[in-house]
């Protein structure tokens, strides 16, 4: 019976902000485990523990996952609101973009086209050239940066549902 009840408390949630017109809202998934945030039909968790890239990757493919991709300016906006609600802070993270494959080739891990970008001014900039790893807020801008995949990052995974 309790089931029943939580299952039409969540279908009616659903209907209401349809109805409403919703759009681009972070908002908790119950239907899905805990500590997921639904962002636009995309399930996406900030993971804490400091990873190197491929670390952090393999970790979300363990949860059935991939490294998140972004595609749009709101998209990224909410998963950075997802990082300081989490954090209280504006973390430098992993995210599953990466051009270790070919040098300015930058691909998303889940596989997703690789249209919208954030990058730093002067960024990708390949420094040294072992710089072939994606992360989030970096410097005061919060923009994208290529940075060496061996630093130890938090991370965000996501998955498609």
């Amino acid at each position: 019976m309790k089931f029943l009840t939580w299952a039409f408390l969540l279908l009616a949630m659903v209907a209401l902000s349809r109805a409403a017109g919703e759009s681009h809202v972070v908002k908790r998934e119950a239907a899905c485990s805990p500590g997921w945030t639904n962002v636009n039909g995309r399930l996406f968790i900030y993971i804490p523990n400091p990873m190197s890239w491929a670390q952090a990757e393999k970790n979300c493919i363990s949860m059935g996952g991939n490294l998140a991709s972004v595609h749009s300016a709101q998209e990224y906006s909410d998963i950075q609101r997802l990082i300081l609600t989490t954090t209280r802070a504006s973390k430098q993270t992993w995210i599953g973009g990466s051009d270790a494959q070919e040098n300015g080739v930058w691909l998303w891990t889940d596989g997703l086209t690789f249209g919208f970008n954030k990058w730093c001014k002067g960024e990708p900039n390949n420094s040294a050239e072992k710089q072939h790893c994606l992360q989030m807020n970096y410097s005061d801008s919060k923009c994208w940066d290529d940075q060496t995949c061996s630093v130890r990052l938090p991370s965000v995974c996501s998955i498609r549902k």
